[in-house]
Order: C-alpha cells, then structure tokens, then sequence
C-alpha cells in the first residue's frame, strides 16, 4: 500500500484533532503481578488480534530522541524576529507548550502553530512548510552521527532502540501477526531511520509517515485501510504509541491500545509520568514503559481463560 493510496477514493480531507481528553479524575489500575506492565482498561481473554500498529518515534525509535529542544530553539528566533518585546525565556516558555500539547500529530501542524503566533505579533510567516524544513535541517545536525553511526555499523540498533523492542517485534512476526508503522513524521525520513535499525525485516513496505499535503494523510487513514482491505472488525486491531493520536484513533476503531510511556532521555525503564496521564486521558488500556516485559504482556493478551 503506497502513501498516496491511502485515502479511500472520495473520501473528505481529515484533519487530526488536537488532545482532549475524555477520562476525567482519578483511574483505578493493576499491574501484572511481577511487572511494571499497568492494566488501565482488562483486555481479555480470548481477542483474536489480526493486525498489530506501531508508531515510531519514542514508541521504537530513540534516533530523534531530544527533538522538542531543537524545535522550540528554531521556533523562538522565528517569532523573535517580529520584534516583539516579549523575552526569549517567555517565547520559548510558550512554544514549548504548544510544541508538546501538539506532541504525536504531523510536524507540520506545530509548525502551523507557529505561523499563527508569528502573525499574532504582526509578523508575515511564512508557509508552515518552510518552517518544517528549517527545523528538520536543525534536527538532521543533532542527530546526524546517530544515523551515520548506524550507517557504518559502529552502533548497534539496540542502542536507538526502546528497550526490548526487537524482542517484542520478533516475538510478534513469530505469531505471524503483520505490523505496521504509522507516524507522524515524514515519510522519508521514517523509512530511512526504520531500515537503520533493520526493522525493515518487520514492517516489510508496511511503513506510513506524514507527507506534504499533510490532509492526504494521517495515522486514523492508515487504521482504516487495514481494517478495510483486510475485511477485520476495529477489535482485531492491537496498537503501541506513545503519542495521543494513536491512541485515539486506535480507540475510536475499536482496538486495544497500549500507551509505551517511554523515558526516552534516560532509558531509565521507568513510566514517564507525562505520557501516562496524558495517554490514559485519551482511553489508553494498557501502560507499558519499555518492550523488557514484552513477554509477559503477549502472554497476558493471548491468554485463553
């Protein structure tokens, strides 16, 4: 399935909606006795999962790991530049707000964001598709020597790699279950990184990212077209993210969701607090840190009783 075949013919413009969050106050949870895998919503037993999604960034991948600072730096000298005389503390105090509440949609609607606060102070921004390669060039030199790195072999995938990620992906392929990677970010820049990490031996041509004409694409197009295509109900579907759109749109289809809250910086293997509360808020399931007890989480969704 090509990227521009993903729109089912006829079909309107969709536009990711921003994070709201539909469970309020307190959630009662578990964990798997001996795990730090956190069950929200009990899933179970006897799900005849067909299809398993992934998102990339921080749910899999680390290589961009670090991304939101170059953002916010190249965000506030393009709103600095109107003139204004707010602070750089201040201006960078905003982006990062807006940078994180848009955390998991296409690049392009942050930088969207960003021409609106650049008009808001008399400014004329530019196409919001400049902005996203002005940052993706800042985000290339940071993590450059990541990817050549990766390139030449004197770094490992595990390295760039959420923990236990190559053993869930493999236990998964193993249950002759087809994956799929759905992102936010640009669709060369998702297939390079995955072949970098040799996940290509997983997802196959199954990888999705955002493309130019950000309407044509988007994370809930992808989960529709597999359910289509593959003639499945909503509840064959089994979802990994770490981002609020994937959680969502994997919910509103009527799968199961589990929200890898990873510590992307730290690789501690703890729950990223942020991300729980935030991901839990859009009905996520299941809260996972890393893939360490990926075992043990297979083994609690394919449970028979």
């Amino acid at each position: 399935m090509k990227i521009d075949e993903i729109d089912a013919p006829g079909r309107a413009p969709f536009l990711e909606e921003d994070y709201r969050r539909k469970v309020a106050g307190d959630v009662r949870s578990l964990f798997l006795p001996g795990t730090s895998i956190e069950v929200v919503h009990e899933v179970g037993p006897g799900i005849s999962f067909q299809h398993v999604l992934f998102d990339f960034d921080g749910t899999l991948s680390l290589i961009r790991e670090g991304w939101p600072a170059v953002m916010v730096s190249m965000m506030t000298e393009e709103i600095l530049a109107t003139g204004t005389k707010e602070s750089p503390e201040d201006i960078s105090r905003r982006c990062y707000e807006f940078v994180m509440r848009l955390n998991g949609k296409q690049t392009v609607y942050q930088m969207i964001e960003l021409a609106g606060e650049i008009r808001k102070r008399g400014g004329d921004p530019q196409d919001p598709l400049v902005y996203k390669e002005k940052y993706h060039s800042r985000l290339m030199e940071k993590i450059g020597d990541r990817r050549e790195a990766l390139r030449s072999g004197t770094s490992r995938p595990e390295e760039h790699l959420v923990a236990g990620a190559l053993g869930m992906l493999a236990a998964i392929k193993d249950m002759g279950l087809p994956m799929y990677l759905a992102s936010g970010t640009d669709q060369k820049y998702v297939a390079e990184e995955a072949a970098l990490l040799g996940l290509t031996l997983f997802f196959g041509d199954r990888v999705y990212g955002a493309i130019d004409d950000y309407k044509k694409f988007s994370k809930q197009m992808v989960i529709e077209r597999i359910l289509r295509e593959n003639k499945v109900e909503g509840s064959a579907l089994l979802g990994f993210g770490d981002g609020y759109v994937e959680i969502q749109n994997i919910k509103s289809a009527g799968g199961v969701a589990v929200a890898v809250a990873s510590d992307e910086a730290g690789r501690s293997g703890r729950t990223d607090a942020w991300k729980r509360d935030r991901l839990i808020g859009v009905g996520a399931d299941i809260v996972i840190p890393d893939f360490r007890e990926g075992g043990a989480l297979l083994a609690y969704f394919f449970r028979t009783r």
